[in-house]
């Protein structure tokens, strides 16, 4: 059984391989009051991605702890809007890099006060120096390994919201926290999902209701010159905090901005950039 430690309480002790090694994954999660729209979907992902990696933690033990978080996180917040973290990683022991087969799981769990929503107008995007190299047996996993993302998260000042980041192919993948959708003449298009280093939970959210509405929808490789053709007729980052938020400016380039994509997957435009 996961043993399960409270960041207000000290955190995760110091043998723990998550600390020495990246060795473990998380989910970041919008929480309104007790309620978390999509936190079946990040529970879901957590328990699946924790079995690709080989960490002891079922799904029912991970909905236990984030159901006695909900709960206390509601106790002390009420009604706000604030953000559970939870941290699973392969606990501690083994030698080196070698894990030891009779590990038990680690779980630590953090809320912090969700941050203010990006404005509605739109924000200003530009493109990351730094590559992102995705390795097959990883991709898509919210692993601990995000020292590419930390790298380019540095070029983030002022009033720039975000980067995109492109793998070596010379392909734009996603943000450092965000995946990426482009409406265009022929439809909505998205980087497929083997492709990301993170497969975000909003992302996969997006991709549900475009399809159910009749959308038509591709997850096909994006190039700069895609992003910045007369075809493109609007470029949305999405995050499972965040929510949908349109790109007003990238690089340097205005974009036409509406509010397109949350009124296709139903979300009420309030909540455009800051709703899970």
């Amino acid at each position: 059984m996961a043993r399960v430690f409270l960041a207000k309480e000290g955190g995760l002790p110091a043998t723990d391989r998550g600390l020495a090694y990246g060795d473990g994954l998380f989910e970041t999660i919008r929480v309104e009051g007790a309620r978390a729209p999509l936190l079946s979907k990040h529970l879901d992902r957590l328990a699946r991605d924790a079995r690709r990696l080989g960490i002891a933690i079922t799904r029912n033990e991970v909905q236990r702890i984030a159901s006695e978080a909900l709960v206390e996180g509601a106790e002390t917040r009420g009604d706000e809007a604030w953000v559970l973290k939870l941290i699973v990683t392969r606990g501690a022991g083994g030698r080196g890099y070698r894990p030891d087969p009779d590990g038990e799981a680690n779980v630590l769990v953090l809320e912090a006060s969700a941050p203010p929503p990006p404005p509605a107008v739109g924000v200003r995007v530009d493109f990351s120096r730094v590559p992102l190299t995705v390795n097959p047996l990883l991709c898509g996993i919210k692993s601990l390994n995000r020292l590419e993302q930390v790298l380019a998260a540095k070029e983030l000042e002022g009033d720039l919201f975000e980067v995109l980041m492109s793998n070596n192919a010379g392909d734009i993948v996603e943000g450092t926290r965000t995946n990426l959708f482009v409406d265009t003449d022929e439809g909505w298009r998205t980087p497929p999902a083997h492709t990301l280093a993170v497969s975000g939970v909003m992302r996969a959210h997006v991709l549900a209701c475009l399809q159910q509405r009749g959308e038509p929808v591709f997850e096909t490789t994006l190039s700069l010159a895609d992003l910045m053709s007369d075809s493109c007729r609007g470029v949305y980052l999405t995050n499972a905090v965040l929510g949908i938020v349109p790109v007003a400016e990238l690089a340097g380039q205005a974009l036409p901005v509406n509010n397109r994509l949350a009124t296709v997957c139903g979300l009420p435009t309030e909540i455009d950039g800051a709703s899970c």
